[in-house]
């Protein structure tokens, strides 16, 4: 049980609450109204506060998405398609996240990935060059990376 179930809150109380959950860091709405029905809110309450949050940019889909591509890329290291994937798990609608994904700088993507390449190659203790491709290649798509990029790069760097 959560510490939320026992306790009953008017839209107010509710509203404030939320407030200060959108201003510790953004949300998505799905998040929001995850914490609405956690705080055993009627639809309409939730509904109402929603839009209240939203009159007053406590809750900004296209501000969430940008600020969550950018952590998850600079602080993460992950490739576009794990952000993307993650953005839909969070129901951000298509253009928002294609909006969102232009947070990413082609230039620092590729630096990206290739520093997360050389810095998995010095870990790796593998004599077998096509083993050692594997487990290179391997990683660098389970972080989101297109294959295509992932290929060339491993290409590049395992000669």
């Amino acid at each position: 049980m959560n510490k939320e179930s026992g306790k009953s809150y008017t839209v107010k109380e509710a509203t404030l609450k939320l407030m200060q959950y959108c201003a510790y860091r953004d949300r998505s709405q799905k998040e929001v109204e995850e914490k609405l029905v956690e705080m055993r809110m009627i639809p309409a309450a939730r509904e109402e506060i929603i839009i209240k949050l939203m009159q007053e940019n406590f809750l900004n889909e296209e501000r969430f998405a940008r600020s969550f591509v950018r952590g998850k890329f600079r602080i993460k290291k992950w490739g576009r398609h794990k952000i993307k994937q993650e953005l839909k798990l969070r129901e951000i609608s298509s253009p928002l996240i294609k909006l969102a994904m232009t947070e990413i700088n082609e230039n620092d993507y590729r630096s990206t990935l290739y520093s997360l390449a050389e810095k998995k190659l010095a870990l790796l203790s593998e004599t077998d060059k096509f083993k050692l491709k594997k487990k290179l290649v391997d990683h660098l798509l389970r972080k989101g990376y297109e294959g295509s990029l992932v290929f060339e790069v491993s290409e590049e760097l395992i000669a």
